[in-house]
């Protein structure tokens, strides 16, 4: 769609309303992939999107994979699935106590870091799921500032000022959802109420607003990673460096922010559409993008990963009859591109990328 706005992202999505139980369901298995994959990813989990879909999808962990980056995802989908209950209790307000809990699955239980200061002095200290942080927590922005967080002192006040001023806002009406959740999200990072895991408990809960209010769930894609930090960074410098303020700002004071934040669920409701709606034998979905295919080799080479439990390179010749250059070019191809990866087994695939019909 040319000048993709949100209005018309939402209009599009109203309009192919009642969706097939089958087409959701398809929704609801590429949301569980693509969100827990970029959210994790964003912060360092170190699984790829194939590793994460066979993880979440079938309970399996193929080639090397860091024992902590498994546990994490899984936790991950743990955490989405708590989430995604609440959200649907529409007359339940949002309270700490789901916040805490939310974070305490998310992290399991509280685990001890150590670290190595730049004077060569080494710290250490606990992590603590769903307790509300004991120690200051900071960040190096990307321009080399430091810049800090609420104190433990202020943030049970400020986490108490946050969720009633959420439950109030969502009354009164005069914010839409996607400012809600645009609002509350900053506001949230602003306070940084844990030691770890802030920046996963802010997606999942504007995604808790949003889909409270029944507008389609979002992803921030870490491949769009720095367009995300410099939203909220230009939101900080008009809001000001005080914890406080940044706990209390003004929806015109995040304006950087919310811009972002509006063409992204554009994007990502409007992505949803086209999942739902543009069928083909040559259109296929990998990590939130549609890829169109100009051959329609791709899809038939595809097709038979997906159909056949043993297929050779030259099976795969012998059946869509083409040169054996040209099949060979088209695997490397899908390999290069992480749409599919050998198994264990000679002859074995794993397709990660999800046809449209």
């Amino acid at each position: 769609m040319r000048y993709l706005t949100l209005e018309k992202a939402l209009d599009a999505w109203k309009k192919i309303q009642p969706i097939s139980e089958d087409d959701r369901a398809r929704l609801a298995r590429r949301f569980s992939v693509d969100f827990n994959y970029n959210s994790n990813h964003i912060e360092g989990n170190t699984l790829t999107y194939g590793q994460t879909e066979i993880l979440l999808l079938f309970g399996k962990v193929i080639g090397e994979a860091n024992v902590r980056s498994v546990q994490d995802m899984v936790a991950s989908e743990v955490s989405l699935k708590m989430m995604e209950t609440e959200a649907k209790i529409k007359e339940s307000p949002l309270t700490q106590n789901f916040i805490r809990g939310l974070h305490r699955t998310l992290l399991r239980e509280d685990y001890s870091v150590h670290r190595m200061l730049p004077d060569g002095m080494q710290i250490g200290y606990t992590v603590h799921a769903g307790r509300y942080k004991t120690r200051p927590n900071s960040v190096i922005t990307r321009y080399g500032d430091r810049f800090e967080y609420a104190s433990p002192e202020e943030t049970p006040a400020l986490m108490t000022d946050l969720v009633d001023w959420y439950n109030q806002a969502e009354k009164d009406g005069k914010l839409s959802p996607v400012e809600l959740a645009a609002l509350f999200h900053y506001r949230y990072i602003r306070i940084h109420p844990f030691e770890d895991g802030n920046g996963r408990i802010a997606r999942l809960l504007a995604n808790y607003i949003l889909a409270k209010h029944n507008i389609p769930m979002v992803v921030v894609r870490s491949r769009k990673k720095e367009e995300y930090l410099e939203a909220l960074h230009s939101a900080d410098l008009a809001v000001g460096t005080a914890p406080s303020a940044g706990a209390k700002a003004t929806l015109q004071a995040i304006a950087p922010f919310l811009r972002y934040f509006r063409n992204m669920v554009a994007q990502e409701v409007y992505a949803d559409v086209l999942f739902v709606t543009k069928r083909g034998e040559n259109i296929w979905w990998y990590d939130g993008e549609c890829i169109e295919f100009r051959s329609p080799n791709y899809g038939r080479i595809l097709n038979l990963m997906q159909s056949e439990p043993i297929l050779t390179v030259a099976d795969i010749q012998r059946k869509i009859g083409i040169q054996m250059s040209a099949v060979k070019k088209l695997v490397q191809h899908l390999l290069d591109s992480h749409y599919v990866d050998k198994g264990k087994e000679d002859g074995s695939w794993h397709v990660f990328i999800v046809p449209s019909c």
